[in-house]
């Protein structure tokens, strides 16, 4: 089979979505430089599409240094006003400002768990919630475990991390697999995950 005869989740169409969803989306991220990364990639998506984001993808590794949250912690007043004169990004005063403070808040984490990874996977036991959905409609957008991310994040510090931009940020990350049962990726991702339980 193909590359292009393979079939995917509907979503993936375009020709930067194709190899995010192949290769990236909900395959289980540990690294914690990664999962900060698409925390602020999925704040800044809020009310816009994830194809925004994935074109501007570069321009966002450029501005917020390589996604290092310790140095972005350290963008002072300058350094945010000259983001917010950054075509390449998306220029929202109030998703730029979060986004340093989110530096802030994630290296608290660091320093109370060790990692931002030992503590965000507590919201599901460590391990990938494994789905089976038939159809994108059967998808939520929200749950019980992005509820609680959710709370725990906003009464940390954190913004821009409501229930349906934590669940997103758990697709993305492979907290849950949301691939279609007949996506080629679907079982892909299972094995990864039946492999990590081997190993335990």
């Amino acid at each position: 089979m193909s590359h292009n005869d393979r079939r995917r989740c509907p979503w993936a169409v375009s020709e930067l979505g194709i190899p995010y969803h192949d290769r990236e989306w909900g395959a289980p991220v540990h690294d914690d430089r990664l999962l900060f990364e698409f925390l602020i990639l999925e704040g800044a998506q809020a009310g816009l599409s994830w194809e925004t984001i994935l074109k501007k993808r570069q321009n966002f590794r450029a501005a917020f240094a390589g996604f290092d949250p310790a140095r972005v912690a350290r963008f002072d007043a300058q350094r945010i006003q000259k983001l917010l004169a950054d075509p390449g990004i998306i220029r929202n005063r109030l998703k730029i400002h979060s986004a340093v403070e989110n530096a802030r808040m994630f290296l608290q984490v660091q320093d109370e768990f060790g990692s931002f990874d030992a503590f965000i996977w507590r919201f599901v036991d460590g391990k990938p919630r494994q789905n089976a959905w038939r159809a994108m409609k059967q998808v939520p957008s929200r749950t019980a475990e992005s509820d609680a991310m959710s709370k725990e994040l906003i009464r940390r510090g954190f913004r821009f991390v409501g229930s349906t931009i934590c669940y997103a940020f758990m697709q993305a990350v492979g907290m849950v697999n949301d691939h279609l049962v007949d996506c080629f990726r679907y079982n892909e991702v299972r094995q990864t995950f039946k492999g990590l339980l081997k190993n335990e």
